[in-house]
């Protein structure tokens, strides 16, 4: 017995000092800040940080990888003991929220079977897609109210997700478990930043809006008597609707699915209606904005694109000024359009508006004459955006014959127009490397003078193939005697400079989609309009560690630029750029297709602000993608459309608006007829309302 225990004992001392020894010679250190913190992390382990669990955010935290309220589960008070924890500070954060995409349960959709296997959306989306014919549906097995962590989900009574706004963190586990891909986290900055994709539950008009507006939301708003709803889910994408509401040539109602029954619902005019509304009552209703992020942002050009732009720059949290050479703001809306169409009070209604989402406003400022990009960027201005808009590119030169040129050489081909006209010699100052964008023959004779006057390249780069270009045997001939270089089937898709000095341009082939470089000093536009820039200033290393040679090199003069065609429509795989379909880097035939250019200008800059690369999803939703749709319509009793009620003739003969808008009840009648279709699904009920 004493045997055993002094065996036994001995055995244990044996394992001590082992466990010991190891413990030495294995030893890890733990950073007690690391600890600290994981202890203040409220250990949901929910993967919303995009770290496999807690103690991995808190180790990322403490190594500077994730910032101190990189913790969706937790709130403010939590990300500020955390940064006590640290000493340091941290910025507001952007809550995101979870919003289902499908309106139409398993009571209301069209099925393709009845499902009675595992209750899980993944199992029975391996099934064929699942039972909902729409290929996007929501399967309404609740997988994604299973899975949230914080019980932020449940499944209503039509088979759809309910989401509790209060409970919900933003996690996006939702997101990642669902097989449709129909709940995304939702902010101010994501839904300005995204672009649609073919997985989203979009309908035919708002595809067909340039601005992406959901249409189908807010007629259902007023179908609801909620106006002030209504309003603020237009300003989502649309910052003028009042003067939308007036002058839309409405490419939304070309693909209503109501005509395929009677006549497309009038959605423009029911846009009108909200607007006035808001008016008529006074009270200004403001879109939701992300928290002030410190950076300012200037915009030079006063009209649709320009105020566009600020507006949705400042519902990201940025600061953006407007600089506009004329006393007024509006561009062609105040000077082209007739007072009858849109009357000067609706215009100013629709720029206060803007305004007052925080924007300011400096009028009587003239690019190259009162101000300058590099004074702007030395200024604090953390990108500058060039706007110039539809005008006479001569104007945004100013009186000023010093006055500064973005793009050197974008004036060229006015100063060769007047050269050939003239029997002397003509002077004209080409850069090294000059590229002319389009222009047919023109385009060819001023490649040859440029070569004439000092320019060692002279390339001139067309959209079309040479079949298409109707350019002559002898013009071809010409180019190919002068050494003049031709670029056929291309499009222009970005310009690089630095200090005001354009350096590259980079082109894409049509048919291949690759993608070329070349030397550029100098650019002609031909078809006269200004491109859009953005200059930004360049990121640099710390001033204790960099010796600069000169104050000058270590200013904000410094300054980079570029030329994004991520500003225009995205059609980019396609199309690109400055040359396609005869426009420049953004598409100006419309003002609602302006504003959509305002936002996408927006999202740029600020990935600009923050070195986010520009890119869009391989999905991106364009007019061309392909998508289901329906071709009939079925279950729908016939409903005639409301007429906008007109102006007489002495009220007309006095500058009265031609069209007079509709009444509260014209417009609820109207509304009614909206079908509040998804991607295929629609309303299968609804009889003519008196």
């Amino acid at each position: 017995m004493i045997e055993a225990v002094f065996m036994m004992g001995g055995l244990g001392l044996f394992v001590g000092v082992g466990l010991a020894m190891a413990s030495k010679i294995f030893y890890v250190y733990v950073d007690p800040q690391i600890v600290s913190v994981d202890e203040a992390l409220p250990g949901a382990n929910c993967g919303g940080c995009g770290l496999p669990g807690c103690s991995a955010n808190a180790e990322a935290i403490v190594a500077g990888k994730a910032s101190p309220n990189s913790c969706v589960a937790a709130g403010p008070e939590v990300a500020e003991a955390i940064a006590a924890i640290l000493g340091v500070t941290i910025e507001a954060k952007e809550p995101d929220i979870a919003r289902p995409g499908c309106t139409y349960g398993l009571q209301t959709a069209d099925i393709k079977y009845f499902y009675d296997g595992l209750g899980d959306c993944r199992a029975a989306a391996l099934i064929n897609g699942g039972m909902k014919i729409c290929r996007i549906g929501c399967l309404g097995l609740g997988t994604c109210a299973k899975v949230c962590p914080f019980d932020a989900i449940t499944m209503g009574a039509d088979g759809l997700p309910v989401v509790d706004e209060v409970k919900c963190t933003g996690c996006g586990t939702c997101e990642r478990v669902c097989p449709k891909h129909i709940i995304t986290l939702s902010s101010v900055t994501r839904r300005i930043m995204r672009e649609y994709t073919t997985d989203d539950c979009t309908t035919p008009c708002q595809r067909a809006c340039p601005a992406g507006i959901d249409i189908c939301e807010y007629i259902k708003q007023i179908q609801l008597k909620n106006y002030v709803r209504s309003v603020q889910v237009i300003k989502e994408r649309n910052p003028f609707p009042s003067v939308i509401g007036r002058i839309c040539p409405r490419p939304c109602e070309d693909v209503c699915r109501r005509q395929l029954l009677d006549e497309p619902v009038a959605i423009n005019f029911l846009k009108r209606f909200v607007a006035d509304y808001e008016k008529e009552k006074g009270e200004r209703v403001l879109p939701f904005k992300a928290p002030d992020t410190g950076r300012k942002i200037a915009v030079m050009g006063g009209g649709v694109q320009g105020l566009s732009t600020a507006f949705f720059s400042a519902r990201l949290g940025h600061a953006p000024t407007v600089f506009e050479a004329t006393q007024k703001l509006g561009g062609l809306l105040r000077s082209a359009i007739a007072k009858n169409r849109l009357p000067q009070d609706v215009l100013d209604w629709d720029i206060d508006g803007i305004i007052e989402m925080g924007v300011t406003v400096q009028t009587g400022q003239c690019l190259g004459k009162d101000i300058s990009i590099h004074a702007l960027l030395d200024d604090g201005f953390d990108a500058v955006f060039l706007s110039l808009g539809g005008w006479d590119s001569r104007l945004s030169r100013g009186a000023d014959a010093g006055a500064e040129k973005p793009v050197p050489g974008l004036h060229l081909l006015m100063d060769v127009s007047k050269a050939l006209k003239q029997t002397t010699p003509p002077d004209i100052t080409c850069g090294k490397h000059t590229i002319l964008a389009g222009g047919g023959e023109f385009a060819i004779q001023t490649a040859i003078l440029c070569k004439e006057n000092g320019a060692d390249e002279a390339t001139v780069i067309f959209r079309e193939s040479s079949e298409e270009s109707g350019l002559t045997a002898e013009a071809l001939g010409k180019a190919a005697e002068k050494g003049i270089h031709l670029i056929f089937g291309a499009s222009i898709n970005k310009l690089f400079g630095e200090k005001n000095q354009l350096n590259k341009i980079q082109y894409m082939d049509r048919e291949s989609g690759t993608l070329h470089t070349l030397p550029a000093d100098a650019l002609v536009i031909a078809s006269g309009r200004f491109p859009e820039l953005i200059f930004s200033r360049p990121a640099r290393e710390d001033s204790d560690t960099q010796e600069t040679d000169s104050e000058e090199e270590n200013s904000a003069n410094n300054g980079q630029w570029e030329g994004f065609y991520a500003l225009k429509h995205p059609h980019y795989n396609g199309e690109a750029g400055l040359l396609a379909d005869g426009d420049v880097l953004s598409d100006y035939s419309g003002a609602i297709k302006a504003i959509g250019a305002g936002r996408r200008a927006a999202a740029s800059l600020h990935n600009v602000i923050y070195g986010i690369p520009l890119s869009h999803p391989d999905n991106v939703l364009t007019l061309t993608s392909m998508i289901q749709n329906i071709d009939e319509i079925e279950g729908v009793a016939p409903f005639s459309r409301t007429i906008m009620p007109m102006a007489d003739v002495s009220e007309r003969l006095m500058d009265a608006e031609i069209e007079k808008g509709f009444s509260e009840k014209k417009a609820k009648k109207e509304a009614a007829r909206c079908l509040q279709c998804g991607l295929i699904c629609y309303e299968k009920t609804g009889t003519e309302n008196n």
